[in-house]
């Protein structure tokens, strides 16, 4: 098969599904995974896809759009460890704390097993269900309602409702994009909303964001750089932009990521 019938029917399946595997592409195509990967960097340096560990993902091409949560996992999977490892540190024993829908808040989750007497609020059913499954009775889980959204949380006036009786020590807030202008950002209308009502509850803002999130502008302001006490990012961002972040939020943590291996299991 000719490397151009290949990578169409790449695109094919990645526009269909939004997301795709090697291991599904060797399948359908009946070629290596080398082959596989080769077509992937090749689309990717085309602006046509985004590659990630162990597969591609569609791109994001407008400020209204949010992928799904099964699309946005797969991406940059190492520096979401890295930072949900770092912002576990940041939790103390007895706190009662904010935690948002995104895939980085949802990598913090397991790391909050070693955190005793924790009160956690949080509008994602992905969270909540990791922290369910810890049995913990020192655990307490304070999940919003609301309406889902792409990426599994809860957001509307039932959330707000939900949200504003409440107060926290600490939010840790995972965002669409963020930006020197715009502030941090979401697609969604409902779910800034919300999350502008965590941001309101908490006596401090955590803001988890890899380096691929910054210059995304979604269509609505959660908030402007300057309300963010702390944030968590990757040695992958840019140094001008570790500049433009440092001169707006009160404290910029740069952490290093290693490669981690791909499973589907761990996915």
């Amino acid at each position: 098969m000719l490397a151009a019938i290949r990578q169409a029917r790449i695109l094919d399946e990645v526009r269909r599904s939004g997301g795709v595997r090697v291991s599904q592409l060797t399948d359908i195509l009946g070629v290596s995974d080398m082959t596989v990967r080769r077509d992937l960097d090749s689309l990717d340096r085309k602006g046509l896809l985004t590659k990630v560990h162990g597969g591609a993902t569609a791109l994001d091409t407008a400020s209204s759009v949010e992928p799904g949560f099964e699309v946005k996992k797969v991406r940059e999977r190492p520096e979401k460890e890295a930072i949900a490892a770092h912002a576990a540190k940041l939790i103390q024993p007895g706190m009662a704390i904010a935690i948002t829908a995104g895939t980085t808040t949802w990598a913090l989750a397991p790391h909050l097993a070693a955190i005793a007497d924790l009160t956690v609020v949080t509008n994602s059913l992905k969270v909540a269900e990791v922290l369910y499954d810890q049995s913990r009775p020192d655990l307490t889980v304070v999940l919003t309602g609301g309406l889902r959204t792409p990426s599994d949380g809860l957001v509307g006036p039932i959330a707000v409702q939900a949200i504003r009786s409440l107060h926290v020590d600490l939010l840790v807030m995972g965002v669409h994009g963020i930006d020197a202008k715009a502030g941090l950002t979401t697609p969604n209308l409902l779910e800034a909303e919300t999350n502008r009502a965590m941001v309101d509850a908490a006596r401090r803002l955590v803001v988890v964001a890899d380096h691929t999130k910054w210059g995304v502008v979604g269509l609505s302001q959660i908030a402007p750089l300057a309300a963010v006490d702390t944030l968590l990012t990757d040695e992958h961002l840019d140094p001008q932009a570790r500049q433009q972040l440092s001169e707006q939020v009160g404290e910029v943590i740069v952490i290093p990521t290693r490669p981690i291996e791909f499973s589907e299991a761990g996915s």
